[in-house]
């Protein structure tokens, strides 16, 4: 054999070997960018966080919520040396609430960034959370080194299927040129169509330098034997393979954003339909408040239509303190005699109990972006009359601008007005005056919402309390509520909260607690004081699980674990540095001047808890867990 014939097959045995590895290794590459990749410059500090932190700028990213691991360190440090702020927390569940809220609030991209395995895993309860919302949300995740998955490294797991059912989109990224593209098109999806989280999986490969990654995986300058040659040349080959093209010049801005929007041929049937009624309703739900839209434009349209709402979940507060047309009572009964229904963004899910509470007798307008939601339980127990797959929000501005219902039929406003009234001073009159040591929840509320200032956001978690508080306190204005959701996720406190003063550093921000949900999140009163944002707190200390007592007790004749104890949460907080009061049935006469004394705190940057002993009331006697 020549010379020339032995070279080039050794050539194509290396190619064959090499080619084999890649594959075992299960890593994807481009051929030819591996052959005609430049030479890397070994000392250069440059990284793949860099390149990430690049990205967010470019798409307004202003923070970046996390918990640290050594897995993505180089994203937080690119990320501050590029003006993001970077609020740490004390679990990860909290980062990913902070950026959801701050999504819903800011109109922003939310961002969390979390290590690997346990820092994923811990995320998941929040990500389906952010789903069910149709929240706008990018997790970045770190991970074990490409070649090291499956084979036992730390904090190694397949995070990829854990996300498939929660993330619209997920990908993990496998050199570092991907970083840019992957990271562009996660975020327009975030935001497309139906609005929701999206994951980003970055192994650590693809974030450090290339001297430390080349370090780490103990490539042999000169290595002895065939076998040790070929691992050489192998990883020396897939190293390079991983940073070539790395730096050169990208594109890094936003890519162009689509989602469905009604036609003009839509909005002239729904008009002939609502000429036509004469009691209308709109059933307003949070998608109505998913950018772009801007809600003082909704706002106007829906006064402008004049048909009476019933708001929830993120749209609660759209029409102001006590707007007119705004319903909050008897919502069941009110179903049940119009005869035109909108449910603009909200699903016929249990909060509708799937659509049993239509009359069949009504006429339906379904509006929504995704088309599950928009039909969801139709042929079952109700069916839309017209579905549009489009934004809601945009729908009622249009058909506002063609249309309005008219001040001549208020019979009907004004009847639905009388009943909200007469039930609101029904619920007053359940308050009960007692000498007991535990106040009286409905006292409690009402006393908060006659003081609570209007740049006040409030933040809900929690049971029986949180319940009973949604038929008293009226959010203050847009954007200015933030609940649990459909999931019914406990323990969204801290995150919503810190979210929410993070974009609004100038409004108060208020959770009410339960004395259960509370738990879940008080240690992050540390997160608050060593970021500078303070919050207030208060808690609905009942010494139980309520809301599940409810409905065990009676049924079933027993408490097990759903008794708490009148626990000192004011006291947990103050070796956090935040300032703790304790009411109760015995000083409820300072009910007002202690959340007034507590707001000027936060206002003077100290977070407070108030701790309020209540007792136990008949109020939702009948309401379920399940």
């Amino acid at each position: 054999m020549c010379c020339y014939d032995f070279v080039l097959e050794i050539g194509l045995s290396l190619l064959v070997i090499l080619t084999t590895a890649f594959i075992l290794f299960g890593i994807k590459y481009d051929l030819w960018t591996i052959l005609t990749a430049p030479e890397v410059d070994i000392e250069s500090e440059n990284h793949g966080g860099t390149l990430v932190a690049q990205v967010l700028k470019s798409h307004g990213v202003s923070h970046i919520f996390t918990l640290i691991g050594g897995h993505i360190s180089p994203i937080l440090i690119a990320a501050e040396k590029l003006g993001i702020k970077v609020i740490d927390t004390r679990h990860e569940v909290t980062c990913v609430f902070a950026a959801d809220a701050f999504s819903r609030l800011s109109g922003k991209m939310g961002v969390a960034a979390v290590t690997a395995g346990p820092g994923v895993t811990n995320t998941i309860t929040a990500l389906k959370n952010a789903q069910m919302a149709e929240t706008p949300l990018l997790l970045l995740g770190g991970a074990a080194a490409t070649l090291l998955k499956g084979r036992g490294a730390l904090q190694d797991i397949d995070q990829i299927s854990l996300v498939k059912s929660i993330c619209k989109y997920h990908k993990s990224v496998t050199s570092l040129r991907q970083i840019v593209p992957v990271l562009r098109e996660a975020m327009k999806e975030a935001v497309s169509n139906t609005p929701g989280p999206v994951f980003v999986e970055l192994p650590l490969n693809v974030l450090y330098p290339y001297k430390v990654v080349m370090q780490e995986m103990q490539i042999k300058e000169n290595p002895k034997g065939f076998v040790q040659n070929i691992t050489s040349m192998f990883l020396k080959t897939y190293l390079r393979y991983q940073f070539a093209g790395a730096f050169d010049e990208q594109d890094t801005s936003p890519l162009p954003v689509s989602y469905p929007k009604a036609s003009d041929n839509d909005i002239n049937k729904c008009m002939e339909l609502i000429a036509k009624s004469e009691r209308p309703l709109i059933l307003l739900g949070s998608q109505a408040m998913i950018p772009p839209t801007l809600s003082t434009s909704l706002k106007e349209s829906l006064e402008h239509l004049n048909i009476p709402c019933f708001l929830g979940g993120m749209s609660r507060g759209l029409l102001g303190h006590k707007g007119n047309l705004h319903m909050r009572q008897k919502r069941r009964e009110a179903l049940k005699e119009a005869d035109l229904v909108i449910l603009a963004g909200t699903v016929c899910d249990f909060r509708l109990s799937y659509g049993r509470v239509l009359s069949s007798k009504s006429k339906i307008i379904s509006v929504n972006r995704d088309a599950q939601q928009l039909k969801k339980n139709s042929g079952v127990f109700w069916n839309p009359d017209i579905a549009i797959q489009g934004s809601a929000p945009e729908f009622l501005i249009k058909l506002a601008s063609k249309y309005s219902w008219g001040s001549a039929q208020n019979s009907w406003i004004s009847k639905l007005r009388e009943r909200d009234e007469a039930t609101e001073r029904q619920n007053e009159e359940k308050i009960v005056q007692s000498d007991s040591k535990y106040l009286d929840p409905i006292y409690l509320i009402n006393q908060l919402e006659e003081v609570l200032p209007d740049n006040t956001i409030l933040v809900a978690d929690g049971g029986d309390f949180v319940a009973t508080a949604s038929y008293i306190l009226r959010p203050r204005g847009p954007l200015k509520w933030l609940d649990p959701g459909a999931f019914g996720t406990l323990g969204v406190g801290a995150g919503f909260a810190l979210g929410a003063k993070a974009c609004n550093p100038d409004s108060n921000v208020v959770i009410l607690y339960g004395d259960g949900s509370c738990g879940y999140s008080i240690v992050e009163y540390d997160t608050f004081a060593r970021h500078k944002l303070p919050i207030a707190a208060i808690v609905g200390n009942d010494a139980c699980w309520t809301q599940i007592a409810r409905e065990q007790v009676p049924r079933f004749k027993s408490d097990v674990a759903c008794n708490l104890s009148y626990t000192d949460y004011h006291k947990v907080v103050e070796p956090f540095g935040a300032k703790g009061f304790l009411l109760s049935g015995e000083n409820k006469s300072t009910i007002k001047d202690t959340i007034k004394t507590a707001l000027q705190l936060t206002e003077k940057g100290q977070s407070v808890l108030i701790n309020v002993l209540i007792g136990k009331t008949n109020f939702r006697d009948g309401s379920i867990s399940v």
